[in-house]
């Protein structure tokens, strides 16, 4: 019933992608702030999600998804910017502190560009995942402290060779995926299926 409930969805979706393949491009943006009151990153979040619990994740409104205003679900692409965001804002501002350079507030941003024809198996030859990552850091000084040039250059550097998240994305690491499914076959007794694989 579910799967044919999300073929449905999605059959208009992918159809629209077959007719006009730019339609299925996307930007996906996070954003965070910085002030001088401590070594931290204010993430920027709707208000649906803002006011959940917990987060939950979803297909993209690209894939079938619901509004995410409405179900409060974020997309991993999203959750994917966030982390990159808070990570490279909390390490700027480690970096700026032992530097020395007089923050006084700030703005992160994170663009990402997804083809949805790939995700959605519409396309084999288009890419599956993000084919570009902008990320800008827009930084206002306190008044009255000069920085030197050089100073926001190693600024820079640093917070992108200490970036984890930055450098996980930037230097691909060995990753393992395994699927594991348990069934109850007969009373009392589980069969269990497996699958894993290394890249």
């Amino acid at each position: 019933m579910a799967a044919a409930a999300l073929r449905e969805r999605q059959a208009p979706i992918k159809d629209a992608y077959k007719s006009d393949p730019s339609s299925a491009v996307v930007t996906l943006s996070s954003s965070g702030t910085l002030d001088s009151n401590s070594i931290s990153c204010k993430l920027s979040t709707g208000k649906a999600v803002h006011e959940a619990q917990q987060k939950i994740a979803g297909l993209h409104q690209k894939a079938g998804g619901n509004d995410p205003a409405i179900s409060g679900e974020l997309c991993s692409g999203d959750m994917l910017l966030e982390a990159l965001v808070a990570c490279a804002g909390v390490t700027l501002k480690a970096v700026a502190t032992a530097l020395d350079v007089p923050i006084k507030e700030g703005t992160v941003k994170a663009d990402g560009d997804l083809d949805f024809k790939g995700t959605m198996g519409v396309d084999r030859n288009a890419p599956v995942g993000f084919t570009a990552i902008r990320l800008s850091f827009d930084l206002k000084m306190q008044e009255g402290k000069e920085v030197p040039e050089e100073k926001i250059e190693k600024l820079g550097k640093l917070t992108e060779r200490y970036c984890v998240v930055l450098q996980t994305i930037a230097k691909k690491p060995e990753l393992s995926v395994s699927v594991r499914g348990t069934e109850e076959a007969e009373q009392g007794i589980e069969r269990t299926t497996a699958w894993s694989q290394r890249s």
